[in-house]
């Protein structure tokens, strides 16, 4: 069962009914799936909630696409570029099932009591009826998803015959002699198939009933199975739209299409950052400058950002593979585990990232882009240079966009006899602001960088100190030189 969102965490006890004369009783009714998530849908939509939380940058165009396709009751495919929040979007739907469903006690496809479709869960109401135990399946419980793979089987989605229920005397055609696959055995709830071009051709066409006429055909012989479900697929764009990755006929089968997209607006890259990255750490510039919780000021999360979107414009990255939202994520990921790693080294206890943090980001990230002449010689460091070019041409546009008319000259007269400031992973907070004395227009540049008054410290005093030399560095008011691992401004 895969991982989903904390909107399908439990909330509240199972209901009390155990048996079917008292669900009865109790004014239970049967609701398919798709007439469930439309009611609960409406519901939030009327309330003014988010239909779909977490979902950041979708709000005005995915969203809205995807809340059509669940009132008209429509199976869809998401199409994107990887890392795109596909896989998230699809288990997010999660939490708009029922909290708790009632179910056959030991039915292997999540049977409704009032609503039986095996042989098997008809004679448990036929030989017990009132008496039939009832369980509660909570809605976590209600998603399946597989990964399409090129070994993946029609046993595996579908099922096959058991030959060891055969063995004990059933007959062939005997439907309780089917080991049900992964589709079935998510009746009545929500199935994902990931990367669907990835299906071979005759595992496409054993997805076509279940879409179609809802139901199974096995070994050569029809299992009459009303499947319950919602079928959510995604694919690239480049994948599903050429012939011959998929069949059309399954295509025509998904009665909607939703195309995804990377975050349209850095605010939204910026948002997705502080919601996903460092989730161990309670998320950047959430921590209270501990080594279990350290602080990422606002401005290297806005330098990742940025960082990830000129990466996915540039013309030396394959436009087709795309740029993850993982390539971010773990980018803010590694700055914050410099940052703990250097306030170990330097004796630091309340760790701050700072600029000396970033240059980790290029060496861990590379292996998440595809260049588009990734045929080259592998020992060959143009990638390596295109990543520290980008990510110094972030840098500059952040402090562009913070600074701007900001008169950072006490700062900068500092190094007009020849003096210079030393930073690096052994340099504490301390010792960097102690190389520069009083600094002019600190407080009013800890505010352009989102500083808030009752959080201003040494240690976020340095990160501010250490982003505007490096900005005079990049805006070329300010040399620099690096060896290894000690960064030296001025002279």
């Amino acid at each position: 069962m895969a991982e989903v969102t904390d909107v399908a965490a439990r909330t509240s006890p199972p209901p009390a009914p155990t048996t079917l004369g008292e669900l009865r009783s109790s004014g239970a009714t049967f609701r398919p799936v798709k007439a469930e998530l439309r009611a609960n849908l409406l519901a939030r939509l009327g309330r003014g909630e988010p239909s779909l939380p977490g979902m950041v940058g979708f709000e005005d165009t995915v969203v809205p696409e995807v809340e059509r396709a669940l009132i008209a009751g429509h199976d869809l495919v998401l199409l994107g570029e990887r890392g795109q929040g596909k896989t998230r979007l699809i288990r997010t739907l999660v939490g708009l099932l029922d909290e708790w469903t009632p179910v056959l006690v030991g039915s292997e496809l999540n049977e409704h009591p009032l609503q039986p479709i095996s042989v098997w869960g008809h004679r448990q109401v036929a030989e017990h009826g009132d008496a039939t135990p009832v369980g509660w399946l909570h809605r976590s419980d209600r998603y399946g998803e597989k990964l399409a793979t090129p070994d993946t089987s029609v046993g595996d989605l579908i099922g096959d015959v058991d030959p060891i229920k055969v063995a004990e005397g059933r007959t062939l055609g005997d439907p309780e002699t089917v080991h049900y696959g992964l589709v079935p055995r998510t009746n009545r709830g929500i199935f994902s198939v990931n990367e669907l071009p990835d299906l071979a051709e005759r595992i496409q066409v054993a997805l076509l009933n279940v879409l179609e006429e809802r139901d199974i055909q096995i070994r050569g012989y029809r299992v009459r199975l009303p499947l319950d479900l919602l079928l959510v697929a995604s694919a690239n764009p480049e994948d599903y739209t050429n012939r011959g990755r998929i069949i059309t006929p399954l295509k025509d089968r998904f009665g909607a299409e939703v195309r995804t997209h990377y975050p349209l607006e850095l605010a939204d890259e910026i948002r997705l950052l502080h919601q996903e990255a460092t989730t161990s750490w309670r998320g950047p510039s959430g921590g209270n400058g501990t080594l279990d919780s350290p602080v990422v000021p606002e401005h290297l999360a806005e330098i990742i950002a940025r960082f990830t979107r000129l990466v996915r414009e540039s013309s030396h990255v394959d436009q087709r593979s795309g740029v993850s939202a993982r390539f971010a994520i773990a980018g803010l990921e590694t700055v914050t585990a410099s940052a703990v790693r250097r306030a170990a080294i330097a004796g630091e206890t309340r760790p701050v990232a700072r600029v000396v943090d970033l240059p980790g980001v290029v060496p861990a990230s590379r292996g998440k882009v595809e260049f588009a002449d990734s045929g080259a010689d592998p020992d060959d460091d143009r990638e390596v240079e295109v990543l520290e070019h980008l990510l110094r041409q972030a840098t500059a546009q952040t402090f562009r966009a913070r600074c701007a008319g900001l008169d950072l000259t006490g700062l900068q007269e500092h190094f007009t006899g020849g003096e210079t400031v030393e930073s690096g992973e052994l340099v504490p907070a301390p010792a960097l602001l102690g190389q520069l004395g009083s600094i002019p227009k600190l407080a009013e540049l800890l505010g352009r960088l989102g500083v808030p008054e009752g959080e201003q410290s040494v240690e976020q005093a340095a990160a501010a100190v250490e982003f505007a030399l490096e900005g005079l560095y990049l805006t070329r008011r300010l040399a620099k030189d690096v060896d290894g691992t000690r960064t030296v401004y001025g002279a």
